[in-house]
């Protein structure tokens, strides 16, 4: 099987996009952070590491320092897709990230993105 073209896309060429998608809807890029954070396990040090290296979608999250087991409860639609229904591991994490920030930019609390209480 052919892998997609974004897994071998950086992090940091993506990052900017995710960011600027928050900013413009009155959130943060601390927020950004303490989404994929979450997600991840990434510190924000580790994070800008990770950036300032190019490091590809499909290493980032194989080498993630603790997945969130709490984002399988990560559902709904990005891009028409139902995140929850995509097969492939890599692509699957990406769709979570993607509906993290899509909830970040529609104004949901943080405590809700973080599937918190």
């Amino acid at each position: 099987m052919a892998k997609h073209r974004i897994y071998t896309t950086s992090v940091a060429s993506v990052y900017p996009h995710y960011v600027a998608k928050a900013e413009k809807k009155g959130r943060t890029k601390a927020e950004v952070d303490e989404i994929i954070g979450w997600l991840t396990g990434y510190s924000r040090q580790a994070l800008q590491a990770r950036l300032d290296a190019g490091t590809d979608f499909e290493t980032f999250f194989a080498e993630a320092p603790a997945m969130n087991p709490a984002r399988s409860a990560i559902t709904g639609t990005v891009c028409g897709v139902r995140v929850e229904a995509v097969e492939e591991p890599v692509m699957r994490e990406i769709r979570y990230l993607d509906k993290l920030i899509d909830e970040l930019a529609k104004g949901k609390a943080m405590e809700k993105i973080l599937r918190a209480g």
